[in-house]
């Protein structure tokens, strides 16, 4: 309750990382195994702290385990005051989420580490790391300065739902940034000395969708999505508009026919352009730019971290449930980093939503998957 109340958004993440540091200090945690790294300097958004790391050596052997969560919520949850009903916590007011996304997570990690001392429980090497900026693009695992991991052979992610859910794999995604610059002209006096860049760009987006490279995309066995987003663009009703900007996306679990997909739509833009003129043959210019938010990954069910996390869920007399995911989680940039990590749940509902609410008895079920994953007892 306590951790779900201080604000947080993305990129404001500083009091929350103090808050769970000081549990650590007032737990027996020496100040020296506490670090952060500098993920919000290298964070195109900034933001006023980076990563939270605890790195502890273990009082057994085994390959080091690493838990994590992000610390950041949604806008909307910022400022939300939990209230508890029965076996629910909801936010106190309707107009705000719950922020249970994802310091539902955050709490599981970090009780998992103070049940370990509290209870002088031996455990295998240990790393506790709390990302930033999840919320706007994965930022925080990003950029990410894995060095100071200490080398974890397995890895565990809280944020979802299912305690019983082991995400193992997710999609790969890619940001598209489109300009059309088109030719200014008075649209009443002389409307054909126009290059209309709003005509352009809803020809592009019309054979997109008519030719199947919009929304729902399907090739064979081969699948993706693909969204406008954000459209801009425009300042009277009197001008030939001269300037479109758009921001889009592209998925697919597979990297190759996510490119495909960005191939399709830069060449609808391009013939676009070039199927409209003004009437003395000029022609608008394009400006398309691709940004990789994050790569798919897929891990293999006999891995070692996706079996101790079933593991840990049938101890707890759950049926593992293995999902791959159609959105980006920090997991995604893990894996990238050569860190292979599941993603399980821990109770959140209506994420994002003024409806957001916690599920108790599964947050209290994935606060005992994660005490049985963070001793290396399976």
């Amino acid at each position: 309750m306590d951790l779900i109340a201080i604000p947080g958004g993305s990129g404001g993440e500083q009091d929350v990382s103090a808050w769970i540091c000081q549990q650590l200090l007032n737990a027996g945690v020496p100040e020296s195994s506490i670090a952060t790294d500098s993920a919000h300097r290298k964070s195109p958004a900034g933001g006023n702290t980076g990563n939270l790391i605890i790195r502890l050596p273990g009082t057994k052997k085994g390959p080091r385990r690493l838990l994590m969560a992000h610390m950041d919520t949604v806008p909307l949850a910022v400022g939300a005051k939990p209230v508890r009903e029965g076996d629910w916590i909801r936010p106190a007011s309707a107009s705000t989420a719950l922020g249970g996304d994802n310091r539902a997570g955050c709490a599981v990690v970090l009780t998992a580490l103070l049940e370990l001392l509290t209870q002088g429980l031996d455990y295998p090497p240990l790393t506790l790391l709390f990302t930033v900026q999840e919320e706007t693009g994965l930022r925080g695992a990003k950029w990410l300065t894995a060095s100071k991991l200490g080398r974890p052979a397995l890895c565990f992610n809280w944020d979802g739902r299912d305690p019983a859910s082991l995400i193992t794999g997710a999609v790969g995604a890619s940001n598209l940034s489109i300009e059309v610059e088109g030719i200014a002209s008075h649209a009443g006096a002389h409307p054909e000395d126009g290059v209309n860049a709003a005509v352009v760009s809803s020809l592009a987006i019309a054979n997109l969708q008519k030719s199947g490279w919009h929304g729902q995309i399907r090739r064979g066995k081969q699948r993706g999505t693909s969204n406008v987003g954000v459209i801009r663009g425009g300042d009277a009703t009197n001008v030939v508009m001269s300037r479109v900007q758009i921001e889009a996306e592209a998925r697919s679990h597979d990297a190759d026919f996510r490119e495909q997909i960005v191939a399709a739509w830069r060449a609808a833009f391009e013939s676009a352009v070039a199927a409209v003129s003004n009437s003395g043959g000029r022609q608008g210019i394009l400006t398309f730019t691709e940004e990789v938010r994050y790569e798919a990954f897929r891990m293999p069910p006999e891995s070692a971290c996706a079996v101790a996390a079933g593991a840990a869920v049938r101890s707890v007399g759950m049926k593992p449930v293995v999902q791959i995911c159609d959105g980006g989680l920090d997991a995604n940039w893990m894996t990238a980093l050569g860190l292979p990590t599941v993603t399980l749940g821990c109770g959140q509902e209506a994420i994002h939503t003024v409806k957001e609410r916690l599920h108790l008895p599964s947050y209290l079920k994935a606060c005992r998957i994660g005490l049985l994953l963070a001793t290396g007892a399976l």
